[in-house]
């Protein structure tokens, strides 16, 4: 297979900057939107977004996680461990980019920002909301961290399980959301012949400055 001979040609209506929305999370919204609403919504996941890190000495880290949440500030809410290597990545440079790509439509959102932790009360409230399978998988995973073996894994599972029989289980101490405040918002759209279009949104002030990218 000669991957340099893979490609698609893009189809699609194009992006002109008088027909975007003012606010960038409003057209975010919109596209997402559009992206569950599809009939192969559910298989394409169109919550799932690329969630890229980075340590203060700038070795980048990349991995697929779930918006959980736009909130009213329209920061892009998600939930991990705190533990973890993003974790760890966010706790030392909390800065990040989110990166949504629905191929159905042909599109990519891009989108730069500060990360802070939710508050407890958020964590929790999403926490308890979640199937107990997965309640418990959190409790059980030391995620990220090296383990001896996948047997070791499950007994811890089955501890926990037998820990919480019966009974709520708690938010772990480690586990919870993270906000991200976004700075910019890149949205992409394929076009033919790789002439794409790409409408970049920067914060100024309180408003966003609309610009047009070469592709």
């Amino acid at each position: 297979m000669e991957l340099g001979d893979l490609r698609a040609d893009y189809e699609h209506a194009g992006l002109k900057e008088t027909e975007m929305l003012g606010d960038p999370v409003d057209q975010f919204k919109e596209w997402l939107q559009q992206a569950i609403d599809h009939p192969l919504g559910d298989w394409f996941e169109p919550t799932a977004m690329t969630l890229a890190t980075a340590t203060p000495d700038g070795m980048p880290s990349a991995r697929i996680v779930l918006l959980k949440d736009i909130d009213a500030k329209g920061r892009m809410v998600f939930f991990t461990s705190y533990s973890s290597q993003k974790g760890d990545n966010l706790a030392a440079n909390p800065r990040a980019a989110l990166c949504f790509y629905w191929g159905q439509f042909g599109r990519q959102v891009r989108i730069e920002g500060t990360i802070e932790k939710t508050s407890r009360a958020i964590s929790e409230a999403y926490f308890s909301s979640r199937p107990r399978a997965s309640q418990l998988g959190a409790v059980a995973s030391d995620q990220s961290r090296v383990i001896a073996s996948r047997d070791l894994l499950e007994q811890s599972l089955a501890d926990a399980e037998l820990k919480y029989a019966g009974g709520a289980v708690p938010l772990p101490e480690d586990w919870g959301g993270y906000a991200l405040t976004p700075a910019k918002f890149e949205f992409w759209q394929g076009r033919r012949n790789r002439l794409h279009d790409r409408i970049v949104y920067r914060r100024s002030g309180e408003a966003w400055a609309i610009e047009r990218l070469g592709p």
